[in-house]
């Protein structure tokens, strides 16, 4: 290995290039229009260049960057650059600047047998080869598919010497809820690349606010959920906030698309906001925010939560039995004894560190399902 080389990134390459090969072998025999899948070499090299620019500083700022693989013919309306940039971290923290936006792709490709950072683009393929610099030393692989506008699918997460690659076969498991097939997002017809699956996006928006949050999704037209909340709510609503429910019940042939997104962004990020303030706020799985602010209270006559079951959807993971305490402090305690005592209830929280926990109940395990999906989210 050349000094000073990444080393997870000649760990993760091939496992990067049997996944897009595969994925892209499958989406041929359906769709048209589609990406090259990378060799674990153009992998390697551009997870190793985009990481120690992750860790330069270009004038006080620190580079945000998102590599496509790709090449001109592959997209629409591109900066193409007179002269191709050399993929190394001092080439890419020095562009860094003009890239740093959403929805900009430094493009790369071979240039006589060289990989070379040949423009930007916003435009790219399903199943294109993307890497995001996300933080210092934080890499995300990911791709999309159907619809240009929608989240892109995550593959793996490299932070330092860590390497987490997306189990696909996690929504297959056993009460797997269907919020994390969705986030998940490779084989579901029913995930927010094609139908916007509105809870992906709120717990999205809830990490990114950074605070920390707890959301509390209860059955629609149904009070047992109160059983478990001090009296009063904080800032409960009357009538309950609908703008978001309102959205969602508007069939899709009746939305002016473009607008329709708009107003969709503006809801969840109102919801998500609120979740922000101490205590839970509470939607119905209808979409109504009813409230926020709402201290938990374990239900009279129910047993104290003392364990979870807690799973993460990446390769190698084995789940484990834990004392909720062990997630995080007050909101994970929290979520865990109110989705046990309101099994028809499932709990997002959000840790001011980036952590997301998806809380439900498990049938089959007979106890609460820790859910950690940040990897999903980034």
């Amino acid at each position: 290995m050349a000094p000073g080389a990444y080393p997870a990134a000649r760990i993760v390459a091939p496992r990067i290039e049997v996944h897009f090969k595969r994925h892209l072998d499958g989406a041929r025999l359906r769709d048209g229009r589609l990406a090259l899948a990378p060799d674990a070499d153009a992998v390697e090299a551009m997870v190793d260049a985009a990481f120690w620019a992750s860790l330069r500083r270009e004038e006080t700022y620190l580079p945000r960057i998102s590599l496509a693989f790709l090449s001109p013919a592959q997209t629409e309306h591109p900066m193409r650059f007179d002269r191709p940039l050399p993929l190394t971290a001092a080439a890419l923290a020095k562009v860094a600047p003009a890239v740093e936006r959403p929805g900009i792709h430094l493009a790369v490709w071979r240039n006589d047998g060289e990989l070379r950072v040949w423009g930007t683009t916003r435009a790219i393929p399903d199943y294109c080869f993307v890497l995001e610099v996300a933080a210092p030393g934080l890499l995300v692989v990911k791709h999309r598919h159907g619809d240009q506008a929608g989240k892109f699918v995550n593959v793996a997460v490299l932070q330092g010497d860590e390497v987490k690659v997306v189990d696909e076969r996690a929504s297959s498991l056993p009460d797997c809820p269907p919020l994390l097939s969705a986030m998940l997002g490779f084989d579901s017809s029913a995930s927010w690349v094609d139908s916007v699956n509105v809870l992906v996006q709120l717990a999205v928006s809830m990490r990114a606010h950074g605070r920390g949050g707890l959301l509390l999704v209860v059955p629609s037209g149904a009070d047992g959920w109160r059983e478990s909340i001090v009296k009063p709510v904080s800032y409960a609503l009357d009538p309950p906030n609908g703008e978001l429910a309102f959205l969602m019940s508007q069939p899709p042939d009746e939305r002016d698309p473009q607008a329709w997104r708009e107003s969709l962004e503006r809801a969840v990020s109102a919801i998500a906001g609120v979740t922000a303030v101490d205590g839970a706020a509470v939607m119905t799985a209808g979409y109504e925010l009813l409230g926020f602010g709402a201290k938990i209270a374990r239900r009279r006559g129910s047993p104290q939560v003392d364990r979870v079951t807690l799973t993460e959807p990446i390769e190698g993971d084995v789940p484990s039995v834990v004392d909720p305490s062990a997630l995080g402090g007050t909101r994970h305690l929290s979520a865990a004894q109110f989705v046990q005592d309101q099994s028809d209830s499932v709990a997002l929280v959000a840790s001011q560190d980036g952590r997301f926990t998806v809380f439900a109940w498990s049938p089959c395990d007979g106890m609460v399902h820790a859910h950690r999906v940040e990897v999903l989210l980034m």
